[in-house]
C-alpha cells in the first residue's frame, strides 16, 4: 500500500490544485461506490446493460474506487498499511468466532 500511496501522492503533486478537500473526496468516493453497484448489478442482477452503455469494468471501477481512498488517505496523512493492520485485528480478535469455519481435511479424518 506504502508504493501505491507514494506514487498517487506524486501524481497529485504534479498539480496546482492539489488534493480535494476531505468532503469532496467523500463525494467522490461515493459515486465510484455507485458506479461499482451498477456494474455489479448489470453482471450478477436484474438489470442488463443498454446497448448503448458504455463497457466498463468492475476491475475498472474497483480501481476508482481504491484511487480515491488513497487520496482520501493521502489527504489525511493516514497509512493503509496501519489502518489495514487494525481493522485485520479486529477481525482476528473480536470477530474470529463470528462465522462458522471451515473444518479442514484432517479434523473431518478424526470423526
Amino acid at each position: 500500500m506504502q508504493d501505491m500511496q507514494k506514487r498517487v501522492d506524486e501524481y497529485i503533486g504534479q498539480f496546482k490544485e492539489g488534493y480535494f478537500s476531505p468532503l469532496a473526496m467523500l463525494a467522490r468516493l461515493t459515486e465510484e461506490l455507485g458506479e461499482l453497484a451498477r456494474e455489479v448489478n448489470h453482471y450478477y442482477g436484474e438489470k442488463p446493460k443498454k446497448s448503448d452503455e458504455e463497457e466498463k469494468s468492475m476491475e475498472q471501477e474497483m480501481g476508482d474506487l481504491l484511487f480515491v481512498l488513497i487520496c482520501l488517505a493521502n489527504s489525511l496523512h493516514i497509512d493503509l498499511d496501519e489502518a489495514f493492520d487494525l481493522v485485520m485485528n479486529k477481525f482476528e480478535t473480536r470477530d474470529k468466532d463470528r462465522w462458522t469455519r471451515i473444518e479442514k481435511e484432517s479434523e473431518q479424518d478424526d470423526n
